[in-house]
């Protein structure tokens, strides 16, 4: 599929998490089996470092790049604290036995591709193929959904648009026409060889609506490549 054009997005009714989120000095930590999910302090510096440095973990990026240097990495973890932790739900993924950071996940300040927040996540390649992965986005998604909500008017893919949930016209400009009420998405992009990543989103209760076609950024040859993109009905009972 083509993709995503602006200039073709539709007007919609939903809801997304209030704004401001708590600010990381007194956002609370989500422990599961074997992790501990905290907020993010500039401490994490050489632990993220080390998982940015990684060129295992780095090219399933859109950059595809290591950090050059700490600074490179500084620059990085500051799009998550003070002041911009109001704007940002993301934390330092823990084992929970050790208090070892091995991960980085959660949502920035950014919209996916198509018109929808987007999750992202990253593990130091030590942790691969052990599951925290899975047990990280099952717990994130349920604290995400748990957030306080407000309406909101927002221009999304039509592609991602199912059946209205509520009453409205088609789907528009939003000059002068009812709009329709859409259920709630969170968006998670990967690329089509990273089969742990998108099999993570399955286990999480995310599911496969389309794969894209863009231009690799990593390499200047620029060779398409393709994106398969996933989606989590918020409103919706959490995978278990």
């Amino acid at each position: 599929m083509a993709e995503p054009d602006p200039k073709t997005f539709v007007t919609v009714k939903t809801t997304l998490p209030r704004k401001p989120y708590t600010t990381i000095n007194v956002r609370p930590s989500i422990t599961t089996e074997r992790l501990i999910l905290r907020a993010l302090t500039p401490d994490d510096v050489q632990p993220l470092h080390i998982i940015r440095t990684q060129p295992e973990v780095m090219i399933w990026t859109s950059r595809g790049t290591v950090d050059k240097d700490l600074a490179a990495t500084q620059n990085e973890l500051a799009f998550f604290l003070p002041p911009k932790d109001e704007t940002t739900f993301n934390f330092a993924i823990c084992l929970r036995e050790t208090g070892e950071m091995v991960g980085i996940g959660g949502h920035h300040n950014k919209m996916s591709s198509f018109g929808w927040p987007e999750v992202g996540y990253m593990f130091r390649k030590e942790a691969w193929g052990k599951g925290y992965g899975t047990e990280f986005l099952k717990a994130f998604v349920r604290e995400y959904a748990a957030l306080p909500r407000e309406e909101v008017v927002l221009k999304i893919d039509p592609r991602t648009v199912t059946a209205p949930s509520g009453e409205g016209g088609r789907a528009g400009d939003g000059a002068g026409e009812l709009l329709p009420v859409v259920e709630e998405q969170l968006v998670a992009l990967t690329e089509i060889n990273n089969s742990r990543s998108w099999g993570v989103m399955k286990k999480a209760g995310f599911e496969h609506f389309l794969t894209w076609v863009a231009r690799d950024t990593r390499y200047e040859e620029h060779k398409p490549i393709e994106l398969p993109a996933y989606r989590y009905f918020v409103g919706r009972p959490a995978a278990q």
